[in-house]
């Protein structure tokens, strides 16, 4: 491969990067923190989405993932209502 052609490919590829990196952080306008109780058991995690449903569904997801153990648990802790929620714009 030519010189010219590696840098013509460095530059496509991070041009692609830039691409993917922008659309993921352009999307993120709602930052929460969602408190879980579970399992005498309370965790808080932050998470952002595009949307205030989105950034709470995925922080108390994130918060669950720690407090339940196996399939069933992680279920019904995700449907539990959750301790706390705060959710801000960004």
């Amino acid at each position: 491969m030519s010189k010219r052609a590696a840098i013509v490919l460095l530059i496509i590829s991070f041009a692609f990067v830039g691409y993917v990196i922008y659309g993921s952080v352009a999307r993120v306008e709602i930052e929460c923190e969602v408190c879980v109780e579970f399992g005498a058991r309370l965790d808080c995690r932050t998470a952002a989405g595009a949307t205030e449903s989105e950034a709470q569904q995925t922080a108390q997801m994130t918060a669950c993932g720690l407090l339940a153990r196996g399939m069933d648990q992680s279920i019904a802790c995700q449907r539990a209502v959750p301790r706390s929620v705060r959710c801000t714009s960004r």
